[in-house]
């Protein structure tokens, strides 16, 4: 993660503490995505001439504390000095054995598709500390989202021993990510928008932009919940396994055969096109 590109420490965007969750969370994520445990963790830091020893060591205290929580352990790594702020983090996982994880190229048609949690919380919290949207009441519960990812490690591990076929984290938003699984498992995921479930805040502030209440959740990213699409046979079994870690599961499309990717429906059932974040350099 880089300093004006991922994060800005600058106008109380973000504290080092806070990236340095936010660095750990999403390299843990990955592995979340895969039904992976998480091992061990490898964090090297970038740092401009500026940048205090103090602010240093509360950047890896935050770090170490959300490895910690996940049962990870921060194993090594580097410190080196760089133009910007710099932060990266390699997370190790593993499995008992490979049929214990889960790809993204698994997905069946016939599927069902669901998601983990609420959507769209670090995209309304980026409206607000740019100042699009205000600072009121509706947007507390997304700044703390934004701010405090929580990897799903544990529901990923749920969902891949109770039957998912394909999984993603979140990181890119739901539009680009449930592609993702579309093209690699060679289907078409089919995806009704009014079906996703929003973070708390995020319906006020969509309004407020002049966006649909979905508009934020799809396209938003950061979110890190899981996207997986699993059997109909296994429907209960899946919503008992993450009812059980007191999570929640929302079920927002189906699988279909046709061109590989996703296609997007609104309320009204009309297709329409939105993307999340893509890299391109």
């Amino acid at each position: 993660m880089i300093e004006g590109v991922h994060f800005r420490l600058a106008d109380g965007w973000a504290s080092p503490a806070e990236v340095g969750h936010r660095a750990m969370a999403g390299a843990l994520s990955d592995l979340a995505a895969m039904g992976a445990e998480a091992g061990e963790a490898y964090l090297v830091l970038g740092l401009p001439h500026d940048f205090s020893e103090q602010r240093a060591l509360e950047l890896v205290r935050a770090a170490a504390a959300l490895a910690s929580s996940c049962e990870a352990t921060i194993a090594g790594g580097d410190v080196v000095a760089a133009p910007v702020l710099t932060v990266a983090v390699t997370a190790v996982g593993w499995a008992e054995s490979s049929e214990e994880l889960v790809g993204r190229d698994g997905a069946c048609e016939g599927d069902l598709v669901g998601v983990t949690g609420r959507l769209g919380g670090p995209g309304a919290a980026l409206a607000v500390m740019e100042a699009r949207a205000t600072h009121g009441a509706a947007a507390e519960q997304a700044l703390r989202r934004a701010r405090s990812p929580m990897p799903r490690l544990r529901e990923g591990r749920a969902l891949a021993a109770a039957g998912a076929h394909a999984m993603i984290d979140l990181s890119d938003g739901l539009a680009t990510d449930a592609a993702h699984l579309g093209r690699a498992s060679g289907v078409r995921l089919h995806v009704d928008l009014g079906a996703l479930p929003l973070e708390q805040g995020v319906r006020e502030i969509s309004a407020e932009l002049g966006l649909a209440a979905w508009e934020l959740a799809a396209s938003g990213g950061e979110d890190y919940e899981l996207c997986f699409c699993a059997p109909v046979a296994e429907r209960e079994r899946l919503e008992q396994a993450l009812d059980a870690l007191g999570g929640e599961v929302s079920w927002i499309g189906e699988v279909r055969a046709g061109p590989p990717g996703v296609s997007l429906s609104d309320e009204r059932g009309d297709l329409v096109r939105i993307e999340g974040f893509e890299h391109r350099w």
